[in-house]
């Protein structure tokens, strides 16, 4: 399953939704967080757009992919829309499956395939200096 929120992403009840699976002998979550510098720019802020019927229809794409790849039971996509502060989760990957390798390989598979295909943008606030879009 994949969603985009504009609210702040509650990481127990996204990790609680992939439990209990009595076939599942590992869950591997990532985290993406909002942090304070990038690029040697002091980052104050991220805005995120995305296109939403979009993302979602690549998100299963990618989510087959994975299954057909790793032998995993499911995964989980959470990605904030908005403007995020330092500190927030703007991106939440669970998977889970039988063994930790194929959870492991998966989770990381799901997060570098979101990354690079996913029509979601992002714009970084700096202080003392404009703000800009990144890889745009």
């Amino acid at each position: 399953m994949f969603e985009l929120s504009a609210t702040p992403l509650d990481v127990s009840a996204l990790r609680a939704s992939l439990m209990p699976r009595a076939e599942a002998g590992a869950l591997v979550t990532f985290e993406g967080w909002v942090r304070n510098e990038s690029e040697g720019r002091s980052v104050t802020a991220l805005t995120y757009e995305a296109a939403e019927e979009l993302c979602r229809s690549e998100a299963e794409k990618i989510f087959g992919e994975a299954r057909a790849k790793y032998r995993i039971c499911e995964v989980r996509v959470a990605h904030r829309v908005g403007t995020l502060q330092v500190g927030e989760v703007a991106v939440w990957v669970g998977v889970t499956a039988p063994h930790r390798d194929a959870a492991f390989g998966a989770c990381r598979y799901v997060m570098d395939e979101l990354k690079r295909r996913l029509p979601i943008w992002k714009k970084e606030h700096y202080t003392g200096e404009p703000s800009r879009w990144v890889g745009v």
